[in-house]
């Protein structure tokens, strides 16, 4: 089980590289039906996997311009703020037995899974779906952030981004408090955001979130070290380089395999995954 949960790493850092979002909502089930992680420290140890994965994922973007740093600092504080606080203050005080339903008792562990379930539903609903006509854009058609416009409209447009910062604001604290809750990066929130709300061009969207879910995974998964924890760091750090590996060769492959079909058939699969942990937990036990 091991060996498929390390293939699962690689296969996670894989989409995450290919589609710039939701490969680490794979996170949480890998760790937990592949190398048994309880399912509240999951959650933690996906923060720190999909933070470094995202961090290194982002240095291409870096070198090619496509991170549009203002963006990132308005929609990351407050997505930042809102996972720090989350897993400092929120995850702490959730009662290890929440109530229960006739014999059924809903734990803590079993909420935060179903939570996370949920959450991939609607993850896979994104991604199968079929996009705005102006999000269809070839990657190879949108501009670098470091090309100089060819049009005075174009260039006005490359220097006027209006922001709506009301819901940026509100969009950047929900996405971090639900990051803390489940421990997944939120691309699939953050992308869409950034393309209707920040009016970024597909790639430059791609590039900033990966270094808003870099920055505020790794800083919220600083609120649970309280030094009182146990964490495998050998175990971490094998499964975040495993998964380096696989963003580096998706970053490679997304320059020759379109969007358009890998994002679906992840969706599907993630849909399925997100199934398989309701039926598991709900009524295979």
């Amino acid at each position: 089980m091991e060996i498929i949960g390390y293939v699962g790493a690689l296969f996670m850092g894989l989409s995450l590289g290919l589609i710039g979002g939701g490969g680490s909502i794979l996170t949480v089930p890998i760790l937990v039906y592949l190398f048994a992680v309880d399912p509240v420290l999951a959650t933690s140890y996906s923060l720190f996997i999909v933070g470094l994965t995202s961090l290194v994922g982002s240095a291409s973007h870096i070198s090619q311009g496509n991170i549009h740093w203002r963006t990132a600092f308005v929609f990351g504080l407050p997505s930042i703020i809102g996972v720090y606080l989350t897993r400092l203050y929120v995850v702490p005080i959730i009662p290890r037995e929440i109530g229960e339903i006739g014999d059924f008792i809903i734990t803590k562990p079993l909420f935060l899974l179903m939570l996370f379930a949920v959450i991939m539903l609607l993850a896979s609903i994104s991604m199968i779906k079929k996009p705005k006509k102006e999000l269809l854009i070839s990657n190879d058609k949108l501009p670098m952030a470091n090309e100089q416009p060819t049009t005075s409209n174009n260039l006005k447009q490359s220097q006027t981004i209006e922001y709506n910062y009301p819901l940026i604001l509100v969009e950047g604290l929900v996405v971090g408090g639900i990051t803390g809750l489940v421990g997944a990066g939120g691309g699939f929130l953050i992308i869409p955001a950034l393309v209707l709300l920040a009016k970024l061009p597909m790639k430059q969207a791609i590039g900033t979130s990966l270094i808003v879910i870099a920055l505020k995974s790794l800083i919220g998964f600083t609120g649970d070290l309280s030094g009182k924890e146990i964490i495998d760091w050998q175990f971490l750090l094998a499964f975040a380089s495993i998964a380096i590996v696989g963003i580096v060769a998706g970053s490679f492959f997304a320059k020759k395999i379109s969007n358009e079909i890998l994002k679906p058939a992840f969706g599907w699969f993630v849909l399925v995954m997100g199934i398989y942990i309701i039926v598991k937990e709900l009524f295979l036990k």
